[in-house]
Protein backbone atom coordinates (compact mmCIF):
# COMPACT_ATOMS: atom_id res chain seq x y z
CA UNK A 1 0.00 0.00 0.00
CA UNK A 2 1.38 3.44 -1.07
CA UNK A 3 2.03 6.61 1.46
CA UNK A 4 -1.14 8.14 1.61
CA UNK A 5 -1.06 11.17 -0.68
CA UNK A 6 -4.20 13.84 1.54
CA UNK A 7 -4.89 13.90 4.95
CA UNK A 8 -7.30 15.56 6.42
CA UNK A 9 -7.49 16.26 10.37
CA UNK A 10 -10.75 16.84 12.14
CA UNK A 11 -10.34 19.06 14.71
CA UNK A 12 -8.38 22.44 15.15
CA UNK A 13 -6.70 22.31 19.15
CA UNK A 14 -3.48 21.66 20.12
CA UNK A 15 -3.13 18.20 19.08
CA UNK A 16 -4.62 18.12 15.63
CA UNK A 17 -3.05 21.46 14.60
CA UNK A 18 -0.06 19.31 15.69
CA UNK A 19 -0.48 16.52 13.50
CA UNK A 20 -1.40 18.36 10.74
CA UNK A 21 2.04 20.03 10.88
CA UNK A 22 3.45 16.67 11.33
CA UNK A 23 1.93 15.35 8.37
CA UNK A 24 2.69 18.35 6.37
CA UNK A 25 6.53 17.60 7.58
CA UNK A 26 6.10 13.84 6.47
CA UNK A 27 5.28 15.40 2.73
CA UNK A 28 1.66 14.89 3.08
CA UNK A 29 -1.21 17.20 1.77
CA UNK A 30 -3.11 18.57 4.56
CA UNK A 31 -6.36 19.91 4.89
CA UNK A 32 -7.18 20.93 9.05
CA UNK A 33 -11.06 21.74 9.34
CA UNK A 34 -11.65 23.66 12.65
CA UNK A 35 -15.36 24.21 13.85
CA UNK A 36 -14.43 27.47 15.23
CA UNK A 37 -13.95 29.93 11.64
CA UNK A 38 -11.88 32.01 13.43
CA UNK A 39 -8.70 29.44 14.28
CA UNK A 40 -9.68 28.69 10.38
CA UNK A 41 -8.84 32.09 9.31
CA UNK A 42 -5.98 32.40 12.34
CA UNK A 43 -3.60 29.08 10.27
CA UNK A 44 -4.78 30.03 6.81
CA UNK A 45 -3.18 33.99 7.34
CA UNK A 46 -1.40 34.06 10.17
CA UNK A 47 0.10 30.48 10.21
CA UNK A 48 -0.69 30.30 13.90
CA UNK A 49 -3.09 28.71 15.74
CA UNK A 50 -3.23 31.97 19.10
CA UNK A 51 -6.26 29.79 20.79
CA UNK A 52 -4.30 26.27 21.28
CA UNK A 53 -0.60 26.91 21.03
CA UNK A 54 -0.08 30.82 21.08
CA UNK A 55 3.54 31.65 20.08
CA UNK A 56 4.13 28.66 17.94
CA UNK A 57 4.81 29.29 14.29
CA UNK A 58 2.54 26.73 12.14
CA UNK A 59 3.93 24.85 8.63
CA UNK A 60 3.38 26.43 5.81
CA UNK A 61 0.82 24.50 3.21
CA UNK A 62 -1.85 23.48 5.90
CA UNK A 63 -5.13 23.76 3.68
CA UNK A 64 -7.48 25.66 6.94
CA UNK A 65 -10.90 25.28 6.62
CA UNK A 66 -14.35 26.04 8.81
CA UNK A 67 -16.59 23.94 6.14
CA UNK A 68 -16.74 20.26 6.73
CA UNK A 69 -16.83 19.13 3.03
CA UNK A 70 -13.82 20.05 2.19
CA UNK A 71 -12.79 16.71 3.96
CA UNK A 72 -14.87 14.78 1.66
CA UNK A 73 -11.60 14.25 -1.05
CA UNK A 74 -9.10 13.46 1.46
CA UNK A 75 -7.68 10.09 1.15
CA UNK A 76 -7.77 9.71 5.22
CA UNK A 77 -8.94 11.43 8.24
CA UNK A 78 -7.41 11.82 11.50
CA UNK A 79 -10.29 12.39 14.02
CA UNK A 80 -9.08 15.14 16.67
CA UNK A 81 -11.88 16.28 18.72
CA UNK A 82 -12.58 15.60 22.40
CA UNK A 83 -13.96 11.86 23.23
CA UNK A 84 -17.24 13.33 24.15
CA UNK A 85 -17.48 14.93 20.51
CA UNK A 86 -16.25 11.87 18.41
CA UNK A 87 -20.09 10.65 17.76
CA UNK A 88 -21.48 13.66 17.08
CA UNK A 89 -18.58 14.66 14.57
CA UNK A 90 -18.34 11.50 12.92
CA UNK A 91 -21.62 11.40 11.73
CA UNK A 92 -20.72 14.43 9.56
CA UNK A 93 -17.49 12.66 8.09
CA UNK A 94 -18.08 12.06 4.55
CA UNK A 95 -15.51 10.15 2.18
CA UNK A 96 -14.49 6.22 2.34
CA UNK A 97 -10.69 6.59 3.49
CA UNK A 98 -9.77 5.23 6.56
CA UNK A 99 -10.78 6.77 9.73
CA UNK A 100 -7.46 7.63 12.16
CA UNK A 101 -9.00 8.33 15.98
CA UNK A 102 -6.93 10.53 18.09
CA UNK A 103 -9.26 11.15 20.90
CA UNK A 104 -8.74 9.62 24.31
CA UNK A 105 -10.98 8.54 26.87
CA UNK A 106 -14.86 6.71 26.85
CA UNK A 107 -18.13 7.77 26.02
CA UNK A 108 -19.84 8.50 29.29
CA UNK A 109 -23.19 8.43 28.07
CA UNK A 110 -23.02 4.63 26.55
CA UNK A 111 -19.48 3.61 28.28
CA UNK A 112 -18.15 2.59 25.18
CA UNK A 113 -14.35 3.09 23.31
CA UNK A 114 -13.74 5.58 21.26
CA UNK A 115 -13.14 2.72 18.32
CA UNK A 116 -16.34 0.95 19.66
CA UNK A 117 -17.92 4.64 18.71
CA UNK A 118 -16.62 4.71 15.39
CA UNK A 119 -17.69 1.06 14.75
CA UNK A 120 -21.48 2.40 15.29
CA UNK A 121 -21.19 5.29 13.67
CA UNK A 122 -19.33 4.45 10.63
CA UNK A 123 -19.91 0.34 10.04
CA UNK A 124 -17.46 -0.88 7.31
CA UNK A 125 -15.17 2.36 7.25
CA UNK A 126 -11.33 1.02 7.67
CA UNK A 127 -10.18 1.98 11.30
CA UNK A 128 -7.14 3.15 13.20
CA UNK A 129 -6.33 4.33 16.59
CA UNK A 130 -3.47 6.66 17.32
CA UNK A 131 -2.39 7.18 20.41
CA UNK A 132 1.18 7.56 22.87
CA UNK A 133 2.90 10.05 25.31
CA UNK A 134 2.45 13.42 22.91
CA UNK A 135 2.22 16.64 24.31
CA UNK A 136 1.52 18.63 21.40
CA UNK A 137 3.80 21.57 22.20
CA UNK A 138 6.89 19.15 22.24
CA UNK A 139 5.62 17.12 19.08
CA UNK A 140 5.39 20.22 16.98
CA UNK A 141 9.05 21.34 18.22
CA UNK A 142 10.41 18.61 16.33
CA UNK A 143 11.02 17.03 19.84
CA UNK A 144 11.19 12.91 19.52
CA UNK A 145 7.86 11.96 20.05
CA UNK A 146 6.55 7.85 19.58
CA UNK A 147 3.15 6.93 19.47
CA UNK A 148 1.02 3.74 18.54
CA UNK A 149 -1.08 3.19 15.80
CA UNK A 150 -3.58 -0.02 16.24
CA UNK A 151 -5.41 -1.48 13.41
CA UNK A 152 -6.89 -4.86 12.81
CA UNK A 153 -5.56 -3.92 9.18
CA UNK A 154 -1.54 -4.57 9.17
CA UNK A 155 -0.97 -3.11 5.62
CA UNK A 156 -2.56 -0.14 6.73
CA UNK A 157 -0.59 0.33 9.97
CA UNK A 158 2.25 -0.20 8.19
CA UNK A 159 0.79 2.63 5.28
CA UNK A 160 -0.23 4.97 8.26
CA UNK A 161 3.17 4.99 9.93
CA UNK A 162 4.76 5.40 7.16
CA UNK A 163 2.25 8.35 5.92
CA UNK A 164 2.97 10.17 9.22
CA UNK A 165 6.57 9.04 10.49
CA UNK A 166 9.02 12.80 9.85
CA UNK A 167 11.84 13.83 11.44
CA UNK A 168 11.71 12.88 15.19
CA UNK A 169 8.37 11.56 15.20
CA UNK A 170 8.05 8.04 15.32
CA UNK A 171 4.85 6.16 15.12
CA UNK A 172 4.76 2.41 15.83
CA UNK A 173 1.88 -0.08 14.68
CA UNK A 174 -0.08 -3.10 16.53
CA UNK A 175 -3.11 -4.74 15.63
CA UNK A 176 -4.77 -4.35 19.22
CA UNK A 177 -7.42 -1.35 19.35
CA UNK A 178 -8.44 -2.51 22.12
CA UNK A 179 -5.65 -2.23 24.25
CA UNK A 180 -4.10 1.48 22.99
CA UNK A 181 -7.65 2.84 23.55
CA UNK A 182 -8.06 1.53 26.87
CA UNK A 183 -4.93 3.09 27.95
CA UNK A 184 -5.24 6.58 26.54
CA UNK A 185 -8.38 6.75 28.62
CA UNK A 186 -7.50 4.89 32.21
CA UNK A 187 -4.36 6.79 32.03
CA UNK A 188 -5.99 10.46 32.31
CA UNK A 189 -7.85 8.93 35.44
CA UNK A 190 -4.92 8.29 37.02
CA UNK A 191 -3.47 10.96 36.06
CA UNK A 192 -5.65 13.47 38.02
CA UNK A 193 -5.21 10.83 40.93
CA UNK A 194 -1.25 11.66 39.96
CA UNK A 195 -1.81 15.40 40.43
CA UNK A 196 -3.69 15.37 43.52
CA UNK A 197 -0.54 13.32 45.39
CA UNK A 198 1.45 16.50 43.96
CA UNK A 199 -0.98 19.17 45.07
CA UNK A 200 -1.01 17.49 48.40
CA UNK A 201 2.30 17.30 48.94
CA UNK A 202 2.53 13.56 49.67
CA UNK A 203 5.71 13.10 48.14
CA UNK A 204 8.00 10.84 45.65
CA UNK A 205 7.39 7.82 47.31
CA UNK A 206 3.77 8.01 46.73
CA UNK A 207 3.78 9.25 43.41
CA UNK A 208 5.10 6.23 42.26
CA UNK A 209 3.47 3.98 44.20
CA UNK A 210 0.55 5.38 42.58
CA UNK A 211 1.83 4.93 39.24
CA UNK A 212 2.53 1.52 39.76
CA UNK A 213 -0.55 0.40 41.27
CA UNK A 214 -2.87 2.31 38.77
CA UNK A 215 -1.40 0.80 36.18
CA UNK A 216 -1.83 -2.29 38.00
CA UNK A 217 -5.88 -1.39 37.54
CA UNK A 218 -5.73 -0.44 34.49
CA UNK A 219 -3.76 -4.12 33.29
CA UNK A 220 -6.53 -5.66 35.38
CA UNK A 221 -9.06 -4.20 33.52
CA UNK A 222 -7.75 -4.65 29.95
CA UNK A 223 -6.86 -7.77 30.65
CA UNK A 224 -10.51 -8.43 31.64
CA UNK A 225 -11.68 -6.95 28.06
CA UNK A 226 -8.79 -8.76 26.30
CA UNK A 227 -6.68 -6.57 25.45
CA UNK A 228 -2.61 -7.51 25.20
CA UNK A 229 -0.43 -6.57 28.30
CA UNK A 230 1.90 -6.25 25.47
CA UNK A 231 -0.03 -3.12 24.40
CA UNK A 232 -0.82 -1.92 28.12
CA UNK A 233 2.97 -2.14 29.02
CA UNK A 234 3.72 -0.09 25.90
CA UNK A 235 3.62 3.50 24.26
CA UNK A 236 -0.18 3.78 24.98
CA UNK A 237 -0.36 2.49 28.08
CA UNK A 238 2.54 2.37 30.67
CA UNK A 239 4.19 4.99 28.56
CA UNK A 240 1.31 7.76 28.34
CA UNK A 241 0.61 6.65 31.71
CA UNK A 242 3.74 8.04 32.91
CA UNK A 243 4.08 11.36 30.82
CA UNK A 244 0.46 12.14 31.61
CA UNK A 245 0.93 11.63 35.36
CA UNK A 246 3.96 13.50 35.61
CA UNK A 247 4.18 15.80 32.82
CA UNK A 248 3.55 19.42 33.67
CA UNK A 249 1.59 20.20 30.06
CA UNK A 250 -0.46 17.55 31.41
CA UNK A 251 -4.29 18.55 31.97
CA UNK A 252 -5.25 16.13 34.11
CA UNK A 253 -2.23 16.17 36.28
CA UNK A 254 -3.19 19.95 36.28
CA UNK A 255 -6.35 19.52 37.56
CA UNK A 256 -5.41 17.47 39.96
CA UNK A 257 -3.20 19.34 41.48
CA UNK A 258 -5.71 22.07 41.73
CA UNK A 259 -7.76 19.92 43.50
CA UNK A 260 -4.74 18.88 46.06
CA UNK A 261 -4.28 22.83 46.68
CA UNK A 262 -8.18 22.59 47.56
CA UNK A 263 -9.29 24.25 44.32
CA UNK A 264 -13.12 23.13 43.97
CA UNK A 265 -13.68 21.45 40.55
CA UNK A 266 -16.24 23.84 39.11
CA UNK A 267 -13.82 26.75 40.04
CA UNK A 268 -10.89 25.20 37.83
CA UNK A 269 -12.86 24.65 35.06
CA UNK A 270 -14.67 27.97 34.61
CA UNK A 271 -13.78 29.38 31.55
CA UNK A 272 -11.24 27.12 30.46
CA UNK A 273 -11.59 25.82 26.57
CA UNK A 274 -9.46 22.71 26.89
CA UNK A 275 -10.95 19.36 27.64
CA UNK A 276 -9.98 17.46 30.94
CA UNK A 277 -10.66 14.38 29.50
CA UNK A 278 -10.41 12.18 32.84
CA UNK A 279 -13.27 14.08 34.37
CA UNK A 280 -15.62 12.69 32.46
CA UNK A 281 -14.19 9.45 31.90
CA UNK A 282 -13.48 8.15 35.34
CA UNK A 283 -17.96 7.18 36.10
CA UNK A 284 -17.37 5.20 32.32
CA UNK A 285 -13.81 3.31 33.45
CA UNK A 286 -15.80 2.28 36.78
CA UNK A 287 -18.65 1.68 34.79
CA UNK A 288 -16.85 -0.82 32.54
CA UNK A 289 -14.66 -2.11 35.26
CA UNK A 290 -18.33 -3.17 36.96
CA UNK A 291 -19.19 -5.43 34.36
CA UNK A 292 -16.07 -7.22 33.96
CA UNK A 293 -16.41 -7.61 38.35
CA UNK A 294 -12.63 -5.51 37.91
CA UNK A 295 -11.92 -2.93 41.07
CA UNK A 296 -9.90 -0.09 40.56
CA UNK A 297 -9.91 1.68 43.82
CA UNK A 298 -7.87 4.63 42.54
CA UNK A 299 -10.19 5.32 39.63
CA UNK A 300 -13.07 5.03 42.03
CA UNK A 301 -11.42 7.64 44.87
CA UNK A 302 -11.03 10.19 41.91
CA UNK A 303 -14.43 9.60 40.77
CA UNK A 304 -15.84 10.27 43.90
CA UNK A 305 -14.16 13.24 44.58
CA UNK A 306 -14.84 14.76 41.33
CA UNK A 307 -18.48 13.68 41.20
CA UNK A 308 -19.81 12.69 44.48
CA UNK A 309 -18.79 15.23 46.98
CA UNK A 310 -16.19 13.16 48.70
CA UNK A 311 -13.26 14.82 51.17
CA UNK A 312 -10.19 14.45 49.44
CA UNK A 313 -8.39 13.63 52.40
CA UNK A 314 -11.12 11.08 53.82
CA UNK A 315 -10.86 9.26 50.14
CA UNK A 316 -6.72 9.23 50.59
CA UNK A 317 -6.80 7.58 54.37
CA UNK A 318 -9.47 4.98 52.60
CA UNK A 319 -7.26 3.90 49.91
CA UNK A 320 -4.66 3.61 52.52
CA UNK A 321 -6.76 1.50 54.83
CA UNK A 322 -7.27 -1.17 52.02
CA UNK A 323 -6.80 -4.58 53.49
CA UNK A 324 -3.29 -5.61 52.56
CA UNK A 325 -3.19 -8.47 49.70
CA UNK A 326 -0.28 -9.81 47.37
CA UNK A 327 1.08 -7.42 45.38
CA UNK A 328 -0.15 -9.27 41.80
CA UNK A 329 -3.89 -8.87 42.82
Amino acid sequence: MNAIGHIGVVGGGAWGTALACLARRAGRRVTLWSRDPAISTAIARDRANPVYLPGIALDAGIEATAVPESLAACDALLLVCPAQAVRDVARHLAGAGPVVICAKGIEASTGLLMPEVLNEVLPGRPLAMLSGPSFAEEAIQGLPTAVSIATPDPALGRTLAGSLAAGAFRPYWTHDVLGVALGGAVKNVLAIAAGIVEGRGLGHNAAAALVTRGFAEMARLGQAMDAELETLTGLSGLGDLVLTCHGPLSRNRSLGAALGHGTPLARYMRGRRQVVEGEATAPAVLARAARHKIEMPICAAVDAILHKGADLDEAIRALLARPLRREAE
